[in-house]
């Protein structure tokens, strides 16, 4: 058996052609979507990451504006910045791109960024609303794109097995609270670098989500028969057959594609989802304007 290819880079593209529709729908009403992007930093990953933001920005008709700063920025500057954005109001979203620099507390700036713009879905305002079961406001862009792909999958969880391996705030926490919310009706277990045996977790879970950032730590066999995986980790490893020296791998061994039913490939899995959120996330903002 080889499970079945979860292809985040076609159904990305597929949100971003609906989001055309109702970008063109806010212009008739002269509401025009408009992203900030903070990148602080000379940081490659980040530069790419802010390429591919602005790229999916065109494809979609979305305005977007990168705001540049140097690698030694105080935090001050950073958060005149994001006053300066939260004050203006041809902006619909504002995201300042992580890692920011040493010496300034990332934690605080996102607190600075007014909840109606925080397209990254990051502030407490909007992480509290998952607590209370609302997920119709600006969600975390990674929890939201496996969401979307279990959606799309038409994979249904309802009394399912899920196992989050992660407990960060940016996909780990806020997708565990995704999954139990009433309509999907997981039963979700987290765990961590300090859980016991969790090998055997994973071959008791209907649901892997792989959120941990080690290079394919969690081997074949350690997968449910026919489960679904969705692998979260994007790892840089040495491939001297490559080319360039180097692969990208997931959190997943890649042989577990023959033991599971479902699973996303690294790349082209969740990172695409995760931009293609937020997209939605800004078109999203422009339209609570209105109401």
């Amino acid at each position: 058996m080889s499970a079945t290819l979860l292809d985040g880079k076609v159904l990305g593209l597929r949100v971003e052609e609906t989001l055309v529709e109702r970008v063109a729908a806010l212009k008739i009403k002269g509401v025009h979507p408009h992203l900030a992007v903070v990148l602080a930093g000379d940081d490659a990953a980040s530069q790419v990451y802010v390429r591919n933001k602005q790229r999916a920005c065109e494809r979609c008709g979305i305005q977007s504006t990168r705001i540049d700063l140097p690698q030694d920025v105080s935090q001050e500057k950073l958060m005149q910045v994001v006053a300066d954005l939260n004050g203006d109001d041809s902006i619909h979203g504002i995201l300042v791109q992580s890692p920011t620099p040493d010496g300034t507390d990332e934690i605080a700036i996102t607190e600075a960024i007014n909840p109606t713009k925080d397209v990254d879905g990051f502030h407490p305002a909007n992480l509290g609303r998952l607590v209370m079961g609302q997920s119709d406001g600006l969600l975390p862009c990674t929890p939201a794109g496996v969401m979307k792909i279990i959606e799309d999958a038409q994979i249904d969880l309802k009394g399912a097995n899920a196992l989050v391996i992660g407990r960060s705030r940016i996909v780990g926490m806020p997708l565990a609270l995704l999954l139990a919310q009433k309509g999907i009706d997981a039963t979700v277990t987290i765990a961590h670098s300090r859980t016991n045996d969790i090998e055997n977790l994973c071959r008791n879970a209907d649901l892997l989500v792989a959120a941990i950032g080690r290079p394919e730590i969690i081997e074949a066999d350690w997968i449910k028969p026919g489960a679904t995986v969705i692998d979260v980790g994007i790892n840089r490893i040495e491939d001297k057959s490559s080319k360039s020296g180097s692969r990208l791998v997931g959190d997943v061994d890649s042989s577990a594609m023959e033991v599971a039913g479902y699973m996303t490939p690294v790349p082209g899995g969740v990172g695409p989802m995760t931009i293609s959120m937020l997209m939605s996330n800004t078109v999203r903002a422009a339209e609570m304007k209105l109401h």
